[in-house]
């Protein structure tokens, strides 16, 4: 009986997890069919699943209204190269926070995190104005140094958190064998973190490439990445369903790509010392 009772559950909880995975993956898919219909199929009621006239002219349409490769590049650059950057900074700081805190670091990690959640409509202006005297509107290093800040509190508070799994007396030996402060950073910790650093570096450069708030409002064309490419075909004219659609399976298909082939080492990372 209890065999059968178990037996149940499992059959229920695999198919309560394909649900919720159908159920999250169905935009994707529909998003990806759309990019392939027609404007009138695109508005077709009721809906045109499968059965309608598949279509590639509207990737051909977003790559003549816009640039496509340049907006490609600026998300790599962007996504990429701020968080490198901001790995630099961080695993020093969450070095300090797991192995040499003081009375104040949990009141310093809670203080950062909560920047995370005041929405960025309310510090718009201050950022704007800054951009504007500095010159950094429309500028990649500008955009590159925001979302590097933006991501810094989770990428410092994940890194704490997997450091703190790493054995003191490892890195006690260490400097007993004479390794200094930067030896024991990069040479002992960062090779025990590795699938940490890792999985925190996969998630800060998904959450950069997705940023719309500060990219659309921030840039024009120079610096602008895959987001001002999705957003230049909602129009006061209307919505362009198809076409939108297109310019949206564009610029998340490299992400999803990236995610679909690091996907065991990011569950590895975010996994990393949950079991002891």
């Amino acid at each position: 009986m209890g065999l059968r009772v178990t037996t149940s559950r499992r059959i229920g909880m695999t198919v309560l997890a394909w649900a919720i995975g159908l159920l999250i993956f169905f935009p994707i898919l529909w998003t990806f069919l759309t990019a392939f219909k027609s404007e009138q199929d695109a508005y077709a009621i009721p809906p045109k699943f499968l059965f309608f006239h598949w279509t590639t002219e509207n990737f051909g349409e977003v790559q003549a209204r816009s640039d496509y490769l340049l907006h490609a590049f600026n998300s790599i650059v962007l996504s990429i190269g701020a968080n490198l950057v901001g790995l630099a900074i961080s695993v020093p700081a969450a070095w300090a926070m797991a192995f040499a805190p003081t009375k104040r670091t949990k009141d310093l990690l809670m203080w950062m995190l909560s920047t995370k959640m005041m929405p960025g409509a309310g510090v718009f202006m201050a950022i704007y104005f800054l951009f504007l005297r500095f010159h950094l509107l429309d500028s990649r290093w500008g955009i590159g140094f925001l979302l590097m800040m933006v991501n810094l509190p989770i990428v410092i508070w994940m890194l704490y958190t997997y450091f703190k799994e790493i054995p003191v007396d490892i890195l006690e030996a260490a400097r007993m064998d004479g390794a200094s402060l930067t030896n024991e950073i990069i040479y002992v910790l960062t090779p025990m973190a590795i699938p940490g650093i890792a999985s925190t570096l996969l998630l800060s450069v998904i959450l950069s490439w997705n940023e719309a708030f500060w990219t659309l409002n921030l840039t024009t064309f120079n610096a602008a990445p895959l987001t001002y490419l999705i957003a230049q075909f909602s129009s006061p004219e209307g919505t362009f369903w198809a076409k939108l659609s297109a310019a949206s399976t564009l610029a998340i298909a490299p992400i999803l790509v990236l995610g679909w082939f690091s996907q065991k080492q990011l569950v590895r990372g975010l996994t990393f010392g949950a079991v002891k």
